[in-house]
């Protein structure tokens, strides 16, 4: 028979372990929230919500720019339309898809560009990131000027970080579907994660920007990376998450691995795919754990590996990851 004692303890006994894991996020909440940079954090665990705080910057519920995360979701929407049949697959060249995209005496190169060379940055075109942002967006043709730049190295050998091939990529599925990138973000992210997108920026021609400058709430980022952590959430294929997460080249700047828009990384042992943005914005994947990770940040301000991206970095190995592991 229990007795009386043991009955009147196990509210206490029950609640321990809850009150213990609520203590560790709102340690990881209190460190995030001393860098000035930081906007937003938002963690899930098992398919549940465990952190959900803003210190300043949007509501929680208000679109922020996410910068180059833009990358991973255009990425994720090549995943889309492969799945769709909307393109043969990683293999299918820009010439063949959507031969009016390349530029009048262009390379001949630049036909022969894949799916995979765009998604992976290793296009070998010179870049348009940078330095050479500025005179990019200030073309009267974005997807020609990244196309008429002069090869740097051949396709499909290195990692050269440019969003003109993922505005390029853009404009290829804009061209397959049929539909403005805003259409497809809106359709086949927006529609089954209760994910907003606002209007952003767009090119002369009226693309939207590929590969930057997308905005979403942080809320929204969150249900993307379970779906993605999930093997796809009925969004895109288990079949390309897994594929997106293999490696296939390196990022020369912060050393990590890169697949199909994730770059993929390594703490303590545990694995986790990552979503990067200019001044801090974060998703992070972790399937082993189980784990989500999104943080917002001023999107106004750099974050560079040495400095508040790698603060970020030091947040997610030593406070965020081993809070994972004790839950």
């Amino acid at each position: 028979m229990i007795s009386r004692r043991l009955l009147l303890a196990l509210p206490a006994l029950i609640a321990a372990p809850r009150l213990a894991a609520q203590s560790r996020w709102d340690a990881v909440a209190a460190e995030a929230a001393t860098f000035d940079q930081l906007h937003a954090v938002m963690i899930a665990q098992n398919g549940q919500t465990v952190l959900a705080r803003r210190v300043r910057g949007p509501a929680l519920d208000r679109v922020a720019n996410v910068k180059s995360v833009s990358k991973t979701l255009v990425a994720t929407l090549t995943g889309t339309a492969i799945n769709r049949g909307e393109i043969g697959g990683l293999d299918a060249t820009l010439g063949d898809l959507a031969p009016r995209l390349v530029p009048a005496g262009a390379d001949p190169r630049v036909a022969r560009l894949t799916v995979e060379n765009l998604v992976t940055m290793q296009a070998g075109l010179e870049r348009t990131s940078g330095g050479e942002y500025g005179a990019w967006v200030s073309s009267p043709n974005w997807v020609a000027d990244a196309l008429s730049r002069p090869f740097v190295a051949e396709p499909g050998t290195r990692m050269l970080y440019s969003t003109g091939s993922y505005h390029v990529l853009g404009a290829l599925l804009s061209a397959v579907t049929g539909q403005s990138l805003l259409a497809l973000a809106r359709d086949r992210l927006g529609a089954p994660l209760d994910m907003p997108f606002a209007p952003w920026v767009a090119d002369p021609q009226g693309r939207y920007l590929g590969g930057n400058d997308m905005a979403t709430t942080p809320g929204g980022l969150l249900r993307f990376a379970e779906a993605i952590r999930s093997g796809g959430g009925g969004v895109v294929s288990r079949g390309w998450v897994e594929d997106s997460f293999r490696p296939r080249t390196r990022s020369p700047y912060s050393g990590l691995d890169y697949g199909l828009g994730w770059f993929r990384g390594r703490a303590g042992g545990t694995r986790f795919a990552l979503a990067r943005g200019y001044g801090g914005q974060v998703v992070a994947v972790v399937p082993d754990l189980a784990l989500s990770v999104v943080i917002t940040s001023d999107p106004t301000l750099p974050a560079r590996s040495e400095g508040y991206f790698g603060q970020l970095m030091t947040l997610l190995a030593e406070e965020i990851l081993p809070a994972a592991r004790a839950a």
